[in-house]
């Protein structure tokens, strides 16, 4: 477990989100991965989940009962595409290979035990959006999906605390942002109360999270004023 003074060290410089892999074509998605992994020197996170808005699913003609299973046909697709093999029997790699061999390092954002599974079958991490009340119990199954697959070591585990610091137009926009965001779950208020606006708060987050062992935390700001930034950096 990393000591909460070297977790504060990595929370402004690495930032994992989600990406909707489903939604891609999966050739493409692996080659973009790669190139940016190339130019990144190695350094590219890629975080992938399959997402829970009904509309992102309309508009890109993919069915939503069906992303589960699709990510697991990705993963493998990928994967073999990462360590140079040939994407099928009348076309060769698809290139460039990546820096890092066998693919860039993959985290797996999630709640249900089915997707959480993923890390331990496919990926290299996870990233929990939950406060640090949820986390630890994701954080655990996590691990546990990590030693089922025999896997060595642990997996990298990276929360996510949603957070609006500065004056009150900032918070005020940040809440008007996730309101709106969240609108498709019925239920909007509860998440825009889950928004920590003041440095002890987000201190203590930090702090809960490292005693869970986290590995990072993210800092995910839903205001627009790109001073929060430096705000942060000097609250750490």
């Amino acid at each position: 477990m990393r000591t909460q003074t070297a977790l504060l060290d990595r929370l402004v410089y690495d930032n994992p989100e989600v990406l909707l892999a489903p939604l891609r074509d999966t050739a493409l998605l692996a080659k973009q991965a790669a190139t940016l992994d190339q130019m990144s020197g190695g350094r590219l996170v890629l975080g992938l989940g399959v997402g829970g808005r009904d509309d992102d699913h309309q508009v890109t003609g993919i069915d939503m009962r069906i992303r589960g299973r699709r990510l697991d046909e990705q993963m493998a697709v990928m994967r073999r595409l990462w360590s140079g093999e040939p994407y099928g029997d009348d076309i060769g790699p698809i290139g460039p290979a990546p820096a890092r061999p066998g693919g860039p390092e993959v985290l797996f954002g999630g709640f249900e035990p089915a997707a959480i599974e993923r890390v331990g079958r496919w990926g290299d991490g996870f990233l929990a959006a939950a406060p640090p009340a949820w986390a630890g119990g994701l954080f655990g199954t996590a691990r546990t999906c990590w030693k089922e697959y025999g896997r060595d070591g642990e997996p990298r585990n990276v929360a996510q605390v949603n957070v609006a610091l500065g004056p009150d137009e900032v918070v005020q926009d940040a809440r008007t942002n996730m309101h709106a965001y969240y609108a498709f779950t019925g239920m909007p208020g509860r998440m825009v109360a889950g928004l920590i606006t003041t440095p002890a708060e987000i201190r203590d987050a930090i702090a809960r999270f490292a005693d869970l062992g986290a590995d990072e935390v993210t800092l995910y700001c839903y205001g627009l004023d790109p001073h929060q930034v430096d705000r942060l950096a000097d609250l750490v």
